[in-house]
């Protein structure tokens, strides 16, 4: 009797184990026992597997740069792409929206956006075949080192399935309202070498450890995801948007930079790169994160207090002698240099009316000669600074100071600055001391941002030097055109990025 009961107790485990796994299987959850059952069955299945709707995709309709949920349920979990009309659905069992659809809409064929498994619904079997890897790549790139060493030497243009070329890493942004100047730096840091192989190899950031419940490193995720879209060879369009990258700026910055309104690309640069930073361990030393290791740079910052101008002659000479007014000097890291524009003229008369201020870029850097002086008014105090640059990073950001804001409005000053694409040397404004110490300070521009327009109401554009083809690119969102390299410098230079040059 006891053996009996025994034996109906494990006919009832076995058929409840059945019933949990046909459950799982229909909400679409594959568990660890079903899939060991279809590793042990793919081999005899493999003619079941062998699906007669692969002619149905529709490449062409098939984008993987949105948010990857449901488009009835809006969920996140188990998100399955219809490979005939595009559309994203949850779970393939038999109560699903997916399923719902395949019946509905006689659409079979879909790949699980998350395992990245092609599944044959409602038949609910997996699709086996290699004629899918395109899909599978475009949805996920993945390079290896061989690829990335071959990124700057190649210039080979790709095809898109619509026919266009395109040159991989010149691939233009969507502009989704107003983000154009978050797609300016993200274009710009994506030909920043080193930077941009890191993210290449998701491996190299995978397993980088953040606190429980810390979910800062999204944001890494989706510039990864991004950097492998734009240089993808084998992409189903010739443009990439940066839908989901921007939602994990909205998130991060908490809305501070949005998609819907227009921001300014050196605060969103600076935020950036902090961001990236942290979400990578990154610490206040030079070699903590990639970020540090292409674009940190140290200065030193020599500062005094000014007297007040309503004392005399007399009191000054007295007050300079005590050691609150004595200089104080400190040293400083940066991410980028921020250079001051001359003035414009205030006054124009009928030969100077149409004439353009213009101002070499040496005469900016100047500032960073370790003797010039510039005065710094605040409402308290006001002081007198010079800057000396004790260490050049390998990438070295200038930051164009064009908008000044006073009491009532936001003004920008037109000056077109004078400056050389190649063999830009550095080393002019560093002392002789310092100037010893770095073995090469000769520079090439390889980005160059630029405003257009009135304040707050341009907008924003980028040139780009592809190495592999020797050019330069214009982009603007989706526009992509060719660029003399002569005409970069007749345009009004915002942001730039220079490279250091290798012996």
């Amino acid at each position: 009797m006891a053996d009996a009961v025994a034996t109906g107790d494990f006919q009832k485990e076995k058929i409840s184990g059945i019933l949990k796994r046909k459950i799982e299987e229909q909400d679409g959850e594959d568990s660890e026992d079903d899939l060991m059952e279809q590793k042990k069955i793919s081999r005899k299945q493999t003619a079941h597997r062998l699906c007669p709707y692969l002619d149905t995709i529709n490449r062409h309709v098939l984008d993987f740069d949105f948010e990857k949920l449901c488009s009835v349920s809006l969920s996140r979990i188990n998100v399955y792409a219809c490979l005939v009309c595009g559309k994203y659905f949850q779970g393939r069992g038999t109560n699903t929206h997916a399923y719902t659809h395949s019946v509905s809409e006689s659409h079979h064929v879909y790949l699980n956006l998350y395992t990245l498994r092609f599944y044959c619904l409602p038949d609910n079997y997996e699709i086996i075949d290699s004629s899918l890897d395109d899909i599978k790549y475009v949805l996920n790139p993945t390079f290896d080192h061989d690829q990335i060493r071959g990124l700057d030497e190649s210039g080979k243009m790709s095809r898109a399935i619509d026919g266009n070329l395109y040159v991989p890493g010149i691939v233009g942004l969507n502009n989704i309202k107003a983000n154009d100047y978050c797609n300016v730096i993200l274009q710009a840091l994506s030909h920043v070498a080193p930077l941009r192989d890191y993210f290449l190899r998701e491996q190299n950031y995978a397993q980088v450890k953040r606190p429980p419940g810390d979910s800062v490193f999204l944001l890494v995720q989706r510039f990864g995801e991004l950097m492998r879209k734009l240089w993808n060879p084998r992409n189903f369009k010739a443009h990439v948007s940066p839908h989901e990258m921007l939602q994990a700026v909205v998130l991060w910055s908490k809305k501070k930079f949005q998609i819907t309104k227009q921001g300014d690309p050196v605060e969103f640069l600076s935020w950036f790169l902090n961001a990236l930073h942290m979400a990578l361990n990154g610490t206040k030393k030079g070699d903590s994160s990639i970020i540090y290791k292409a674009f940190l740079g140290q200065m030193r910052i020599f500062t005094r207090k000014i007297p007040s101008t309503e004392l005399d002659d007399k009191q000054k000479a007295a007050m300079l002698l005590t050691s609150e007014y004595q200089e104080v000097i400190t040293e400083s890291p940066f991410l980028y240099l921020t250079c001051d524009l001359p003035p414009p003229p205030l006054f124009k008369d009928e030969t100077v009316e149409n004439i353009i201020p213009q101002v070499n870029l040496y005469t900016l850097l100047a500032k960073f000669n370790s003797v010039t002086e510039k005065e710094y008014k605040t409402i308290k105090e006001d002081f007198m600074k010079r800057f000396e640059i004790i260490k050049l990073p390998t990438y070295l950001i200038l930051y164009i100071k064009r908008f000044t804001k006073n009491t009532f409005f936001v003004e920008k000053n037109p000056t077109i600055i004078n400056f050389p694409v190649k063999n830009v040397d550095f080393g002019d404004f560093l002392t002789p001391e310092v100037k010893a110490q770095h073995k090469n300070t000769t520079y090439n521009l390889i980005a160059n941002i630029v405003h257009d327009g009135e304040p707050g109401k341009g907008t924003y554009r980028v040139h780009i030097l592809h190495k592999g083809t020797g050019k330069w690119y214009e982009m603007q969102d989706l526009h992509v055109t060719d660029i003399l390299p002569q005409m970069i410098t007749l345009t009004e230079a915002y942001i730039q990025i220079y490279e250091l040059k290798q012996d």
